[in-house]
């Protein structure tokens, strides 16, 4: 790399910034071939490829404590997410965060599928990862693109939402009431069937969130706050059992569960307590209840959630017998 004088008087600028790349240009002076010289060394330098960066070799789990430290603490399931995603970085053997194999990851995605674990808990893992690497490169503390980007979830069957009838609630009380060492049970259950509240938001109240027939919810899975008016006669049993047993305790749930052993009715796993908010839900449809209002007294984020009871809607049940292509036919034999 130089300026030279050539033999006939002017100057050669031989510049080569970068092995592989020679600029070469004459000038009728020194000057300006010296003043070229610097204009391509100083443009050079604003290539990355005239100074390329170290290669990132964090490990997952440091990408994982960073993200946690930047943004998971915030989160109301943040400490359940780093543990889950502590446990995944175990697994897959703590690779470096930007090389990870996404052949790797969808390998012990499949041993654990086959060994149990649901196909809704794996979405969720892959979901908590991805999120990792798009908050830090949000951030500025990545500059490379998601490794798991293009890895697809798993496609997960909708389940059928399972709900009490009238009689089947009569028989899940009696059994409560039976049989039930936990005097908190049957007050939470009722709340759950008169609101649609899940059973932990139930079992969180407290008597300021019971007032002027109404109860409200606060620390909600959507962290919104929601108030729902509830019949005076269960606010009344509410306050009288407060004033004989206090306040409500965590792990009534079991209990539940092994009244609604004995009442010998069937659920899907995973829906003993939730049955509960799908029974209110399913009752408000088919008693007429309008959607918009359902979705406000459930809580749910977006209609679309709220729509899997719609089909419960009397009219949408009278257009499937009005508009079915048997509608007017007659089904009696005349054999």
């Amino acid at each position: 790399m130089s300026v030279k004088r050539r033999d006939d008087g002017r100057w050669l600028a031989d510049v080569q910034p970068i092995r592989g790349q020679r600029y070469r240009k004459i000038f009728k002076t020194k000057a300006e071939a010296l003043r070229y010289e610097a204009f391509i060394i100083a443009s050079k330098a604003q290539d990355p490829a005239w100074n390329p960066k170290a290669p990132d070799r964090r490990k997952l789990s440091e990408l994982i404590g960073l993200w946690f430290d930047l943004h998971g603490h915030m989160l109301k399931d943040g400490e359940r997410r780093k543990a889950k995603l502590d446990a995944l970085c175990t697994r897959l053997r703590n690779p470096v965060a930007a090389l990870i194999d996404a052949a790797a990851y969808a390998h012990d995605r499949r041993v654990r599928s086959q060994s149990g674990t649901s196909p809704k808990t794996l979405n969720n893992e892959l979901g908590y990862l991805r999120a990792v690497y798009n908050e830090l490169r949000g951030l500025g503390q990545i500059d490379y693109a998601n490794p798991l980007e293009l890895v697809k979830p798993f496609r997960i069957e909708e389940r059928e939402l399972s709900w009490l009838t009238s009689e089947q609630i009569t028989v899940l009380l009696g059994a409560i009431r039976d049989g039930c060492d936990n005097p908190h049970v049957e007050p939470i259950t009722l709340i759950c069937l008169a609101t649609g509240a899940r059973w932990s938001e139930a079992e969180g109240m407290v008597p300021a969130r019971l007032r002027s027939g109404a109860v409200t919810f606060s620390k909600t899975k959507s962290s919104k706050v929601r108030t729902v008016p509830i019949d005076p006669a269960l606010e009344l049993l509410i306050r009288n059992h407060w004033k004989r047993y206090g306040q409500f305790t965590t792990g009534s749930i079991n209990a539940f569960r092994r009244a609604l052993d004995r009442s010998g009715i069937e659920l899907p796993q995973g829906q003993a307590t939730h049955a509960l908010r799908h029974t209110f839900a399913s009752h408000f449809m088919q008693k007429g209840g309008n959607i918009l209002t359902l979705q406000k007294i459930l809580g749910h984020s977006s209609l679309a959630m709220t729509m899997r009871y719609a089909h419960l809607a009397p009219e949408h049940l009278a257009e499937a017998v009005r508009l079915s292509p048997l509608a007017g036919l007659s089904l009696v034999s005349n054999a």
